[in-house]
């Protein structure tokens, strides 16, 4: 089955994580409820901060991208993911294969912008709180979120064109749970070693260029905490950044382990945990670790359904 000659427009056949029924079975129930909570919270704190209109501020407005993202690109994977730990036949097309790819980049790179935009919208409240509204306007808001987007979109674009014509000859078996960089460059009879480094430039730039925003953003956060005489006010305004800066460390560590390193350093197994991690794991911790130490989502949650209660009992 996977030993043909292919030149051209195959199918891939997606191995998955095991070959064990049980652990399959096991895997499945587990990613599903994953994958439930992950819709059930992102889709709930997009749906929150619509709502109450006290969360209609530039920090909100960003994390309400943040759980569009997050919900965006964990259904890229999972669903496909899911059918096959039900089915023996595994096959994607090449269609299919890299429009899994091109979205998968696309929304990633996508969100490491958004964090970005999120660590100098926590610099601004900290740094210059006097000035917050003024300098954090909607339209600033507005810009920083259209270059993430068409940032990320150049970014998969070219990611995808190149890997796109690439040839593919006796085997046509991803030995992986989803269409990713390495293991499809990896089936190419051609030299992609120049693609590898167009790759590994995109990817390393992408995080890069995000990473030195974060850091100088937090850099200035820092010294300005160091500054504040209080522990009351040292405490407020170190737990206003906690929550992003938990998900920065989660979301860049996965991804800088796994896309950061030359093809020769691959490692199916340790790729693959830290693929699901960042794929399924990621993206439903991103909205309990903004609700949970959030004391104005919670109170606004409230104010929903307090809302909610109070117009089914005027009916």
């Amino acid at each position: 089955m996977g030993s043909r000659n292919y030149t051209t427009m195959p199918d891939f056949i997606l191995m998955g994580l095991t070959d064990s029924e049980e652990i399959q079975r096991a895997l499945l129930m587990l990613f599903l409820l994953i994958y439930l909570i992950t819709v059930l919270g992102n889709a709930g704190m997009i749906m929150i901060i619509h709502l109450d209109r006290q969360l209609h501020t530039a920090m909100y407005f960003f994390l309400s991208h943040l759980s569009f993202l997050d919900l965006c690109y964990s259904t890229v994977i999972t669903p496909k993911t899911l059918e096959n730990l039900l089915i023996s036949t595994k096959y994607i097309s090449f269609t299919g294969c890299f429009s899994q790819l091109y979205f998968f980049v696309f929304f990633s790179a996508t969100e490491c912008f958004l964090l970005s935009s999120m660590a100098y919208d926590r610099y601004v409240a900290i740094c210059n709180p006097l000035h917050y509204q003024v300098v954090m306007s909607k339209r600033l808001c507005c810009t920083l979120i259209s270059w993430s987007y068409m940032i990320g979109f150049t970014d998969s674009l070219v990611n995808v064109l190149f890997m796109s014509n690439l040839q593919f000859c006796k085997s046509n078996i991803i030995h992986h749970f989803f269409c990713d960089t390495t293991p499809i460059l990896a089936l190419s009879c051609t030299d992609t070693s120049d693609i590898e480094i167009m790759i590994f430039i995109l990817a390393g730039s992408t995080i890069l260029l995000s990473l030195i925003t974060i850091s100088v953003s937090y850099g200035s956060i820092l010294l300005t905490i160091l500054k504040i005489k209080s522990t009351s006010g040292k405490c407020k305004a170190f737990s206003t950044c906690a929550s992003h800066l938990l998900g920065v460390t989660i979301f860049y560590g996965t991804t800088i382990f796994t896309y950061l390193k030359p093809k020769k350093s691959y490692s199916l197994g340790k790729d693959q945990v830290a693929s699901v991690f960042y794929t399924m794991v990621v993206p439903m911790l991103n909205p309990l670790i903004y609700s949970l130490r959030n004391k104005e989502v919670k109170n606004a949650l409230i104010r929903v359904m307090k809302k909610r209660k109070v117009s089914r009992q005027l009916k």
